[in-house]
């Protein structure tokens, strides 16, 4: 419920219980995904900072712009830092700490999940009126389609974008959209990425064939948990490169002959 207090309710309905049997019972905490993960944390805390430029474990809105390679845009973040979706815990004027930073990587990397639906509808909501209407949408939607032609690329008009929204969710009522709405496609993360994710949107609309494999594969993982791994991957591969490149003269030892 977003209040900082867990019910014994909510506690039961959850499956915070299962994960903690699970993380006692398993020995390699690697396998663990849900709450306890090493994994996500290092992906997390690495691309946390990576922004935080002067470490002061605070970002304001030009780092938070170079999140993903620039994919998102100002207007989002804009609404991010206006704390619309969620209050900032970090008490310093205009910078978001490292646990605003989980929530909204968790919303950015996984909008399937409904805390990440709720997190994004009160970012286009701008109104605050309960609903997402044309006007609002098509408000995000101009920054995309500058971006579009700044790249040269062939920019998609908003009334066709809006048609193929709308054919996705399936809205009770066409001319405007709500959260039950949105929870109730198992689509409406593309929607977001459509209005203030370029490199999404852009993924999206070509399809890539790997990551539909990848899903079909693995339907367990939710897609936090795909973005996790391919970019703890990443993350190790530089890491080591890293430290080989650094230690290469140290280790080198010439009296051993290549085997060739």
């Amino acid at each position: 419920s977003g209040n900082g207090c867990l019910t014994l309710r909510e506690l039961k309905r959850g499956n915070l219980i299962v994960a903690m049997q699970y993380a006692d019972e398993e020995e390699d905490i690697n396998k663990v995904l849900r709450y306890f993960s090493y994994e996500h944390f290092y992906v997390i805390y690495c691309k946390f900072w990576e922004l935080d430029t002067d470490h002061d474990f605070l970002i304001d809105k030009e780092n938070l712009i170079r999140y993903g390679n620039h994919a998102l845009t100002y207007r989002i973040v804009d609404r991010i830092f206006s704390q619309v979706p969620r209050k900032f815990t970090s008490k310093v004027e205009g910078k978001m700490g490292y646990e605003d930073f989980v929530y909204f990587i968790l919303s950015e990397e996984d909008k399937s999940s409904e805390p990440s639906l709720e997190y994004w509808f009160k970012c286009i909501d701008l109104d605050e009126n309960g609903v997402i209407t044309r006007n609002e949408m098509q408000f995000f939607y101009e920054e995309q389609l500058h971006r579009m032609e700044c790249m040269a690329q062939e920019p998609v008009l908003f009334e066709d974008i809006l048609c193929q929204i709308v054919d996705m969710i399936g809205p009770e009522n066409e001319s405007y959209f709500t959260l039950s709405d949105l929870k109730s496609s198992k689509l409406s993360g593309s929607m977001f990425n459509v209005l203030f994710n370029l490199n999404k949107f852009m993924a999206f609309e070509t399809r890539d064939p790997f990551l539909i494999r990848q899903e079909r594969e693995n339907p367990t993982l939710t897609e936090w948990d795909r973005f996790a791994h391919r970019e703890y991957i990443r993350l190790s591969m530089e890491e080591d490169a890293e430290d080989a490149s650094n230690g290469s003269a140290d280790v080198w030892d010439e009296s051993l002959e290549a085997p060739f």
